[in-house]
């Protein structure tokens, strides 16, 4: 080991373009401090790359707090790596002295490589806007106890309005399932009385969105629960699926 840092080999995913090849590379980096947290590791690649004259490797990221949700990766075969965390807060600690370390993008049809490790995941744009909004009035603001709502539905809410639209559940789903994101969206405005007037409504226009970006089928597996960072309960999808047959039931139309 250099100096006080660690040794490690990395195998990125590399690709120029969306209609290029890519192809797995290998760089050896050393000096790595286990306080440092994974972006700041492939930030210290790419200061080396560029002063070698090569192109660094491109990924995404924006508040490197685990907030905005930009950083996802697949580390190792698990989205955002062997933490429960985005990878912005995952630190370099949890590996070890001359560890392997595989990074790739996230691997799903509806998330088309950009480059290298950048993704085009536009299409949970569109579920949102599908149906993720209320219907409210223009003007100030109204008070904010002008509405009562109950504090099991106010829990159910925050809890689901926690989801950053990582997408690592649809990462980590083997069916490329975006169920739980949608699911994310489509509960947490359920469960407020402001967005009842849309409740039917939403639920088929996501749904719909969801089908027609051609992400896979649930069937349950949970490990879009598993690699979720903010910890969205797999009883979400359950919740989606009353929802839906309830929309249904109803007559209601997506549009």
């Amino acid at each position: 080991m250099s100096g006080s840092g660690m040794r490690l080999t990395l195998n990125i995913w590399r690709q120029p373009a969306p209609d290029r090849p890519g192809a797995m590379a290998t760089y050896h980096i050393e000096d790595i401090s286990p306080d440092m947290s994974f972006l700041e590791m492939l930030d210290t690649l790419n200061e080396r790359l560029i002063a070698e004259g090569e192109e660094p490797v491109a990924f995404d990221h924006d508040c490197r707090e685990g907030i905005c949700g930009a950083c996802g990766l697949v580390i190792n075969g698990r989205a955002h790596g062997p933490e429960r965390t985005t990878t912005c807060q995952l630190h370099m600690r949890h590996f070890r002295d001359g560890d392997t370390i595989d990074i790739e993008p996230w691997r799903a049809g509806p998330f088309p490589v950009l480059r290298d490790l950048v993704v085009d995941r536009s299409a949970l744009d569109r579920i949102i806007g599908a149906g993720g909004y209320i219907t409210a009035p223009t003007g100030a603001a109204p008070e904010a106890h002008a509405q009562p709502v109950p504090k099991a539905a106010a829990d159910t809410a925050f809890e689901y309005a926690a989801c950053i639209g990582c997408g690592a559940c649809v990462a980590a789903c083997p069916n490329g399932s975006a169920m739980l994101f949608t699911a994310a969206k489509v509960v947490h405005l359920n469960s407020l009385p402001q967005g009842e007037p849309e409740r039917e409504h939403r639920v088929l226009a996501m749904v719909e969105v969801m089908d027609e970006e051609a992400f896979g089928g649930c069937t349950h597996v949970g490990a879009c629960a598993d690699a979720c960072p903010k910890g969205i309960p797999l009883a979400g999808i359950a919740t989606l699926n009353r929802e839906y047959l309830r929309a249904t039931a109803s007559g209601a139309r997506p549009a």
